[in-house]
């Protein structure tokens, strides 16, 4: 008789048939981690209703009703934690999204405190973020790293890296709701390192943002300036390959996919030391220079130290692609990612 096949629940269903399109990190974990227990023989459900051996919630689902029942039918629940919503706390994003921002960090805090069995956050910086914030669990839980194939995302293939001129990279899924302050610091990176290092740049923006407000960006700088829009999963390893080095903007992120997908493709990665970035980027994979105030008060940061990191990755490029590529292979396997899910998930 056949071993009856365990079945993960995935909720919320981030894409596919009757999903609306959605831009985020979330959307591609989802994919990734789907494929990854597909392979391993392991059945994958979207539908709380539906039997299964265990949940995982990714992020938060409005669907409280359904993990409860889910819960009353003994199935364990794994809560998956990136951050929380706090850039609207400290500037004006408007109304609606000062309140869409409330509500999912109370969806969040909710299933993390009286529904998760057990939850995963995606880096040390994560957990102690929501710790700090809203008190330990007294769950089960586990620091799990986001992973990338690093046979698809890798140094080798297409690309059309500039000879005449440097190009910083920087991708966000979207630039907006207080988002567009990393755009704003990208700009001043690119004006400094032209004017003061007499370098030749190229800043590329990748990520949903409004016309009008690229056109306003434009006007502003004398940068050059290649707004990408939202770039296919499928080519986003071109265009890591196309650029010198990437610049994760993003104050406080908790585990970017941009970074460990840079990485894989042997792309440098420059930031500040706010987040999870000093976790993840260490050694030759890039530069973290220290942010120079108070991150969470989204002070001025220091962008001399900034353009100082710029400089250093610029010049060794050989030493720092490959730096960047080695840490990935260390850290940030898709393999080793799912082995770890499932770890929690059925272990």
């Amino acid at each position: 008789m056949s071993e009856k096949v365990k079945t993960i629940c995935l909720t919320p269903r981030l894409e596919g048939p009757g999903v609306p399109a959605a831009v985020g990190g979330m959307v591609s974990f989802q994919a990734k981690l789907a494929d990854g227990l597909e392979k391993r023989g392991i059945g994958v459900s979207y539908d709380l209703q539906a039997p299964c051996d265990a949940l995982l919630v990714i992020g938060g689902t409005r669907d409280l009703k359904g993990l409860r029942q889910a819960r009353k039918r003994g199935i364990p629940i794994t809560q998956r934690l990136n951050g929380m919503n706090w850039i609207h706390r400290r500037r004006r994003t408007g109304l609606k999204h000062f309140l869409r921002s409330e509500y999912g960090n109370l969806i969040l805090s909710t299933i993390r405190s009286r529904l998760a069995t057990r939850i995963v956050y995606q880096s040390e910086f994560a957990r102690g973020w929501w710790e700090r914030v809203y008190g330990k669990t007294g769950v089960p839980y586990r620091v799990i790293y986001n992973g990338v194939d690093l046979a698809q995302y890798t140094p080798e293939g297409p690309a059309e890296l500039p000879q005449d001129r440097q190009r910083l990279l920087l991708v966000e899924g979207t630039l907006g709701g207080g988002y567009e302050l990393g755009l704003e610091t990208a700009v001043k990176l690119a004006e400094g390192l032209q004017a003061e290092a007499g370098l030749s740049i190229e800043l590329m923006i990748a990520g949903k943002i409004a016309p009008e407000l690229a056109d306003a960006w434009k006007r502003r700088t004398s940068v050059a300036l290649n707004f990408a829009g939202l770039v296919p999963r499928s080519q986003i390893p071109t265009l890591d390959r196309s650029a010198h080095l990437l610049y994760a903007a993003d104050i406080n992120a908790a585990c970017p996919n941009s970074v460990i997908e840079a990485l894989a493709c042997g792309l440098p990665v420059l930031s500040f030391d706010t987040g999870a970035l000093p976790e993840l980027v260490t050694g030759d994979a890039g530069r973290v220079v220290a942010y120079g105030g108070d991150p969470w008060k989204l002070d001025l940061p220091d962008m001399p130290r900034l353009a100082a990191g710029a400089v250093e990755i610029l010049a060794g490029q050989e030493r720092f692609r490959k730096g960047a590529r080695q840490r990935a292979e260390e850290a940030f396997g898709l393999d080793s990612m799912v082995e770890a899910y499932l770890d929690v998930l059925l272990g």
